[in-house]
């Protein structure tokens, strides 16, 4: 009976099978993946413009990437088949910006931070930061995260963001290793450090490359208006990162750290414990001292390779051909070399710690670095630069907010602010010209909305660091970068003006060397000198 009924029995369910079949090909997943190739294609056949090739690979890149429908790290390494296919760059060119000096940064600095991580410092920086800030009994969370997102904005004014927001984060993420994972105060600290970074560089000019190129466009295309000198950047900068600043710690208070979060804290945190832990770590021994004195060493190289015009850092002792990526992997290099005196001829690191190297971030860093040069060469930025004509028509008083608003859009998209700062600012200094308006009443909205990225995980190497941790997801950054990219936009409206401190800005009659007078300029050299004075 038994025999007859299984031999009678098919094998396989075809009809099952069939329908079953169907199902796992039309999955979400499937469509966001097809999405990708099908809206590229779109875009190239119908979208007559220069540089529509160049457009339909970003839509397909954007759309894997804001899907996730095939992993980040693959999606990175698109550009690579999709430039030289569609005729945008040839694959040597491609390939190149994947090991850009940027890249060499990042695997420096990483290395760095794996060095920290492996012998607890970061642990024993995150119990004493901890133990600073988190007040009383019970702990708390508010001034705790005001300590960590402070701590981050300043060592991020004196060196860039991403290797700030690669030193920083271990701190942070050794603070959170206590509490349980989807916690919001998670979400507030690992968000406070990325965005941080970003606000603190933006105050100095040696913070970020964007103020950087900033000042070197404005003496390349006015050499004979005075230069923009540090201390003209900071009594602008600061004060405007300081106010961004807050804006960042009430945004996070306000979102993730409730009343009643402080009892809920003190579960898992409390002062006497924290005080327990740094006394079990011991004093330190001689490998995390000469981690420690490499990393230091890093900062300083990093602060002084390149200062001012008028005081040149130790890089033009080799004719400026030394980057921050040059120092990142010598000193990376050291610890290879550097014994820890814990067995005979171990070192301070070696290749099997590296095995964690974070190679998504890597290469997620080459496709921004990819797609950066793609839109400068296939001529979408001269299809930008139409688009800003505009500008022409908006009220004086709504430029630079204006031109703020456009410049934090665009670097949304693009995974370099240098790269956006890039193409830009020489797009705002021919619209200031037709205008006949201070260049600078431009480039500097521009430049400084280049470096509101606060939306996206991809749009600043900083942002990568933070989503890699697991404890922040895409919603989480738009709940808080929106509010603060307005923040950011009414702050940079606002003190606009405090530039003009400097004393060839503060006088109108200077301002006409730059454009010809007419009543928009003359309003807004009044409007300024007024503001100052």
């Amino acid at each position: 009976m038994d025999e007859n009924s299984s031999s009678s029995s098919p094998l396989l369910p075809l009809h099952e099978s069939s329908s079953s079949t169907l199902k796992s090909v039309l999955t979400v997943k499937n469509l966001f993946i097809l999405s990708g190739p099908l809206l590229c294609s779109l875009i190239c056949l119908f979208v007559k413009l220069d540089g529509g090739n160049m457009l339909g690979v970003l839509a397909w890149v954007f759309v894997w990437w804001l899907t996730e429908a095939v992993p980040m790290p693959i999606t990175s390494m698109s550009p690579l088949f999709l430039f030289p296919l569609f005729g945008i760059a040839s694959s040597d060119d491609v390939a190149r910006s994947y090991m850009d000096d940027v890249i060499s940064l990042v695997l420096g600095s990483f290395i760095l931070a794996l060095a920290v991580e492996h012998y607890n410092i970061h642990r024993r920086l995150a119990l004493n930061i901890t133990l600073v800030f988190c007040g009383g009994d019970p702990v708390n969370p508010q001034l705790l995260l005001l300590g960590i997102c402070g701590t981050t904005a300043f060592v991020s004014m004196w060196m860039h963001n991403t290797p700030t927001t690669v030193m920083m984060m271990p701190v942070a993420t050794g603070i959170l290793q206590r509490l349980p994972s989807g916690e919001g105060f998670c979400k507030a600290v690992v968000l406070g450090v990325i965005y941080s970074a970003t606000i603190g560089g933006m105050s100095t000019l040696t913070g970020t490359g964007v103020n950087l190129i900033l000042v070197g466009m404005w003496k390349s295309y006015f050499p004979e208006a005075d230069p923009l000198s540090f201390s003209t950047w900071f009594f602008f900068g600061f004060p405007m990162a300081l106010l961004l600043f807050f804006a960042l710690w009430a945004i996070l208070c306000l979102a993730y750290c409730p009343r009643g979060s402080a009892h809920t804290l003190s579960a898992y945190l409390d002062r006497a414990h924290i005080k327990r832990e740094l006394d079990l770590l011991g004093p330190m021994a001689f490998a995390e001292k000469m981690v420690l004195a490499v990393f230091s060493a890093l900062i300083v190289l990093w602060m002084t390779r390149s200062i001012t015009d008028d005081i040149p850092g130790w890089g033009s002792l080799f004719n400026d051909r030394v980057g921050d990526g040059t120092v990142s992997v010598m000193m990376a290099t050291l610890l290879f070399i550097i014994p820890n005196k814990k067995q005979q001829g171990e070192k301070l690191m070696d290749w099997n710690k590296c095995k964690k190297l974070p190679w998504n971030i890597v290469l997620l860093l080459g496709a921004g670095l990819a797609i950066a040069d793609g839109v400068r060469t296939s001529g979408v930025a001269d299809v930008l630069a139409r688009t800003l004509d505009f500008l022409g028509q908006t009220p004086y008083l709504a430029i630079a907010p204006t031109v703020c608003v456009i410049s934090g859009f665009m670097t949304e998209l693009i995974t370099s602010n240098n790269a956006t700062t890039t193409i830009l600012v020489p797009l705002l200094i021919q619209i200031a010209k037709n205008m006949n308006v201070h260049p600078l009443l431009l480039m500097v909205p521009g430049a400084i909305g280049a470096q509101f990225a606060f939306l996206l995980p991809t749009a600043t190497p900083s942002n990568v660091i933070g989503f890699t941790t697991g404890h922040i997801d895409v919603k989480d950054m738009l709940k808080t970068g929106l509010p603060l990219k307005l923040a950011g936009t009414l702050a940079l409206a606002i003190l606009m003006p405090t530039l003009g401190w400097s004393p060839c800005l503060c006088q109108p009659q200077n301002w006409t060397t730059l454009t010809e007078a007419n009543p928009i300029s003359i309003f807004l050299n009044t409007y300024i000198y007024i503001y100052i004075f």
